[in-house]
């Protein structure tokens, strides 16, 4: 089963971080969202950052600011993944260069799209039923 990492996966619904959980769920990933401050998100054990993972993520989604991403890229290269995806607002130019110069496979779109789904209607009755 596939495995996916959303960093900065969010508990409220409206959140793209809490769609990109329904997202990949739906698509049959196996769905890891990370955040410091939930225990679980959509039904999943959350967990408090990238090292927490029980496994090397295939797919890592990131909904967080580029400040804090550009703080992280470092764990995240170490860890690896075959696909990091910058969502809009996560892409900045410093993000981007070091996630380069890391050697990191990124896709600069919206993940939830690129799984052929619209953000819009994702909602946790999608998943929970």
């Amino acid at each position: 089963m596939k495995t996916a990492a959303i960093l900065g996966a969010s508990a409220d619904p409206a959140k793209f971080g809490h769609k990109a959980v329904l997202a990949y769920a739906l698509q049959g990933y196996t769905v890891w969202p990370v955040n410091p401050k939930e225990p679980h998100i959509a039904g999943h054990p959350a967990y408090r950052d990238i090292a927490s993972l029980p496994g090397r993520p295939e797919v890592i989604s990131a909904y967080l600011p580029p400040l804090i991403l550009l703080g992280i890229l470092p764990t995240i290269a170490q860890r690896g993944c075959d696909e990091l995806w910058l969502n809009p607002g996560t892409d900045s130019l410093e993000v981007v260069a070091e996630a380069q110069r890391l050697g990191l496979p990124i896709i600069r779109a919206c993940s939830i799209v690129g799984l052929g789904l619209s953000p819009a209607p994702l909602n946790s009755s999608d998943v929970l039923e």
